[in-house]
């Protein structure tokens, strides 16, 4: 049983809180929001965007930008945690994303807007992070989508990489630093869309909020969300 206080909802004291977004849904909860959530074994409840419109909904929001509000060039262990404004834009942190993946079968859903308000999606029917010893590395499954295009699955099986931890393949440096952002970077990307926030056509090479199979190395979206959700 669920209720709203300030804008939030969560459950009542005594009650188990819902493991994800999915879960609520099951639960017959129809409206887009800020949930609390708690994965099994995660040691506590936490706020989580739960979208329970798009495709269906049941999509538990782990990335957002909207505006460039909140900068996301950090290191390793902010990108652990998780920082940010979970109204507006956040990272919900890897290590919560680990215990979330971890539950089950999950897929992946991406969606994306210029600034021209066109917007594409991609989709990925497969979904999952390691633990903190694989460097919360990248498990991801088979891509489809409108006209967005694939530009997360040469990323697969990579571990992520922040400013101050170089676990990327590139022999010459570190993508974060690089690139001004943090991803599962290769050598270096096809996706960055944890880089600058630079609003649109940018001069700077494939340091923005980039998706290159759309709009390529040079154009930073207006919006993304990346989202997952459970399958039955």
């Amino acid at each position: 049983m669920y209720c709203f206080l300030r804008g939030f909802r969560f459950s009542f004291l005594g009650q188990n809180f819902p493991r994800d977004c999915s879960q609520l849904q099951q639960d017959e909860v129809t409206a887009s929001g800020v949930y609390l959530i708690q994965p099994v074994t995660y040691p506590n409840p936490f706020y989580v965007y739960c979208d329970m419109e798009t495709d269906g909904g049941g999509w538990t929001v782990f990335q957002r930008r909207l505006d460039g509000s909140v900068g996301l060039y950090h290191g390793w262990e902010k990108y652990k945690e998780g920082f940010g404004n979970i109204n507006s834009e956040y990272w919900l942190g890897n290590e919560k994303l680990f215990y979330l993946t971890a539950q089950g079968d999950y897929e992946l859903r991406v969606d994306m807007t210029n600034f021209e308000e066109e917007t594409r999606y991609a989709h990925y029917d497969k979904f999952r992070i390691g633990d903190e010893a694989t460097f919360y590395k990248l498990i991801i499954g088979t891509y489809s989508g409108d006209a967005a295009g694939d530009s997360l699955g040469g990323h697969r099986d990579n571990s992520f990489t922040t400013k101050d931890a170089d676990h990327d393949t590139y022999p010459n440096g570190n993508c974060a630093v690089s690139y001004k952002g943090a991803w599962w970077y290769t050598a270096c990307h096809s996706s960055n869309l944890n880089g600058i926030y630079h609003g649109g056509d940018h001069e700077s090479y494939a340091d923005g909020v980039n998706w290159f199979a759309w709009l390529g190395h040079y154009y930073s979206l207006k919006t993304t969300e990346m989202k997952i959700r459970r399958r039955p």
